[in-house]
């Protein structure tokens, strides 16, 4: 027995007891993964010497492994907290690179950027607001307009869902007032001002009603509907009051029409820019002639004032959807995820963030839920995966281990003593 094994096992148990103690320390530290210290025997042999001859000299720390299993996930009152279920690491551009974390409990900083509680930016792919397609598959910083409002958007279609009803006689005299059947919903110019566009429907034959966008008894009607036996919108006609007949077919369901909006800046001196009035294309596509009451089932138009971004929420894909004060909600960017061929191999860099290594391969970039990448849930938080209970249990026995390295030097100080004392 030599001191050098008692040693190695004093160094050893010391280690183990440092592992642990970061374990603890770090257990309330969302999406952090706690390591495990593992040892090797040192045996050493003499050149040409038979195997049985080999004699063990101690132990030596041959890793600190890290567990990346999945830690409780647990629901959060901030709508930008982040937690990865199954496979996948957050991507964040730090002061000295991209680096990869599990910790999602982000925040816009004052410029509308996404960012670590560290001021680390989040990495995701740019969204085309109007399809919610990417526009580009490079990662870059998701910037939200949190400085100044989005712009109006001006209306260019409307889309009506509306029941005529077929047993209003066409022939009646008096004739029903043009109001009977009408309904209006806002729609807006390119500055965002809002105003009424009106539909006024008027029965004028068995199975054809002519459309107004005015009350007044000699306003011109915009078109004409006409439906087959069953109900069914079967041609829309604009109105050509040069032409003979006066209606000419579309070939589809819809018609087109301008919507005056008032607009003071509608009218501008010469050289100016003018607010021009929305040309509004309507689908009446949903438009049926059945046996019942008049009804409005839905009116939708595909406009918008300019408004403030009031929250952000994450789908499961990653999309993140802002929400503006004009009621309108529209997917800004997407989430990226990463994940490597071996995980083990990344390196822990502080700040509950890791980076690529040799060993655990370039990072492979993708959205949540596709291939084996994990889901994403907003409003949630990964705990730590750390489990106190087995912790402390290894930190009695790694000091008991300590203990017993330490008494084995005492034995052997003993005996070199008893040597040195013979007479």
């Amino acid at each position: 027995m030599g001191f050098h094994h008692g040693l190695s096992g004093l160094n050893a148990s010391s280690k183990n007891l440092d592992v642990i103690g970061h374990n603890i320390a770090n257990s309330n530290t969302v999406g952090f993964k706690n390591s495990r210290a593992e040892f090797n025997e040192m045996v050493a042999s003499a050149m040409g010497a038979a195997s049985t001859n080999n004699t063990g000299i101690g132990v030596s720390v041959a890793a600190v492994s890290q567990q990346f299993t999945q830690g409780v996930i647990t629901p959060s009152a901030n709508g930008l907290d982040m937690a990865i279920n199954g496979d996948g690491f957050f991507v964040v551009q730090t002061g000295t690179g991209i680096a990869y974390t599990r910790n999602g409990a982000f925040q816009l900083n004052k410029a509308g950027e996404l960012v670590s509680v560290n001021g680390d930016k989040v990495q995701g792919y740019a969204i085309d607001p109007a399809t919610g397609v990417r526009t580009s598959v490079a990662l870059t910083n998701l910037v939200f307009p949190t400085g100044a409002p989005i712009a109006a958007k001006q209306t260019d279609n409307v889309k009506a869902v509306i029941n005529l009803d077929a047993r209003v006689d066409h022939t009646a005299t008096p004739a029903p007032a043009r109001a009977t059947y009408g309904t209006s919903l806002e729609v807006f110019d390119e500055q965002g001002m809002a105003t009424p566009l009106a539909m006024y429907f008027e029965k004028t034959g068995a199975n054809t009603w002519s459309v107004y966008d005015s009350l007044d008894p000699a306003a011109e009607p915009i078109g004409q509907l006409t439906f087959d036996a069953t109900g069914k919108l079967v041609d829309v006609a604009e109105y050509d009051g040069t032409a003979t007949p006066p209606f000419v077919s579309t070939g589809g369901t819809t018609l087109t029409t301008t919507v005056s909006t008032n607009n003071p800046n509608a009218t501008v001196p010469p050289g100016s820019n003018p607010v021009s009035d929305p040309v509004v294309t309507l689908d009446l596509s949903g438009v049926s002639q059945l046996g019942s009451a008049f009804s409005v089932a839905r009116l939708t138009q595909d406009g918008y004032a300019s408004g403030e971004l009031t929250s952000v929420n994450v789908g499961s894909d990653g999309t993140l959807m802002a929400t503006y004060s004009n009621g309108i909600t529209r997917p800004e960017a997407q989430i990226a995820l990463a994940k490597f061929t071996n995980t083990q191999g990344l390196q822990p860099d502080g700040n509950n963030n890791w980076v690529a290594s040799s060993d655990s391969g370039p990072a492979i970039y993708g959205a949540a839920g596709s291939g084996s990448f994990g889901t994403i849930q907003g409003s949630a938080l990964e705990e730590s995966n750390v489990d106190l209970t087995a912790q402390l249990v290894g930190m009695m026995t790694a000091q008991r281990a300590y203990q017993a390295n330490a008494q084995t030097i005492k034995t052997q100080d003993q005996i070199f003593s008893t040597l040195v004392n013979l007479r």
